[in-house]
């Protein structure tokens, strides 16, 4: 659509100290300009300090609706990020308030524009502590989020890198209760290379899903 009619929709900039421009919002639009070879952008400036300018990006991704979990990882942990620096509160377990929460913390905040609760922002959150490997099978929808978040996050480097090897080498994915012994012999420090293989092999119990589609369940349960 760029390439026949060009951008319609300017971008959100703010002025750079040595000159030029940083984008806030139109990185998309950004890039496709520069593969069909557009010479010039429409763009709004606006001056934002470094904390705005950090929210608005966060809200921006935020707000697209294709997120993979790592990439709502990120904007939640940078929105976070920033409204720590401007004063408000960052934890995400304490209910001491900031100045500036005017009574809810930033957690809620975030949970309240996302329509999610405040367990599954800070699982989000959590993801951030994964190794590489491990968050792309959580993208992939190999490593579930649960046990990601709430488990699998807290294990060492060292702890996440075996366990992603047998992951590959199993082609197997920890369940929740698998997750959480994971974490118990991390935190007693028990957790050496034997007992990831122990846990890991543990058989799962075997799971049947029935899944009902809305549009049948509708026929049955009316909205009053």
């Amino acid at each position: 659509s760029i390439e026949r009619m060009g951008i319609s929709e300017p971008l959100i900039t703010r002025p750079r100290e040595g000159g030029g421009y940083e984008i806030i919002s139109g990185h998309r639009r950004d890039y496709c300009g520069k593969a069909i070879g557009l010479a010039e952008r429409p763009i709004i400036v606006r001056q934002y300090t470094d904390e705005e300018a950090d929210i608005l990006v966060a809200d921006y991704n935020i707000t697209r609706e294709d997120l993979l979990p790592s990439e709502k990882a990120r904007a939640y942990e940078l929105k976070l990020d920033a409204m720590k620096r401007q004063g408000q509160r960052l934890d995400l377990t304490s209910d001491q308030l900031g100045p500036k929460s005017i009574g809810q913390r930033s957690n809620e905040l975030i949970a309240e524009q996302v329509n999610e609760s405040k367990t599954q922002v800070q699982r989000y959150v959590c993801l951030n502590n994964l190794i590489p490997p491990l968050l792309e099978q959580v993208d992939a929808g190999i490593l579930k989020l649960t046990p990601a978040g709430d488990y699998i996050s807290h294990l060492t480097e060292k702890e996440q890198t075996y366990l992603a090897y047998v992951m590959e080498r199993d082609e197997a994915s920890p369940s929740v209760k698998q997750a959480q012994r994971l974490k118990q012999f991390s935190e007693e420090g028990k957790l050496q290379e034997g007992a990831i293989d122990a846990i890991m092999s543990e058989e799962k119990p075997f799971e049947v899903k029935v899944v009902f589609k809305q549009d049948r369940l509708k026929k049955y349960f009316p909205k009053s």
